[in-house]
């Protein structure tokens, strides 16, 4: 059973940064699609990021295109979510996922995190 770990999730002021981290185990890391959403109170979990088994696509939500950045390191079974430019808005709980033999998809994602808590102050 694959299993996902995040952290990094933390406060920070509006404007900063953050990296959030992804260790996956349990399973061949490269057979995976990964993803990043986010579920803030009293709404729906939204796509964030993902990115395909190689690494070579990724595509964004256009509320964070060109602020955040997914990446993995196939290696290290972790993938990461770079946060910048972070705005209250962004608040949230951050979960990563993965999607067997899956592309750079929004959907269809089989193994989910616990989250991580992101809170940004204006």
């Amino acid at each position: 059973q694959l299993q996902l770990v995040e952290s990094g999730g933390g406060l920070v002021q509006a404007g900063g940064s953050l990296r959030l981290s992804c260790a996956v185990s349990g399973g061949t890391f490269s057979l995976y699609a990964m993803g990043w959403f986010r579920q803030a109170p009293g709404k729906e979990r939204e796509f964030v990021a993902t990115i395909t088994r190689s690494g070579g696509n990724k595509d964004y939500a256009d509320s964070v295109e060109g602020r955040f950045t997914i990446s993995r390191d196939n290696a290290k079974n972790t993938v990461y979510l770079q946060m910048n430019s972070l705005k209250p808005e962004d608040t949230a709980v951050y979960y990563c996922a993965a999607r067997f033999l899956g592309n750079y998809d929004r959907f269809g994602y089989n193994y989910w995190g616990q989250g991580t808590q992101v809170t940004v102050s204006s």
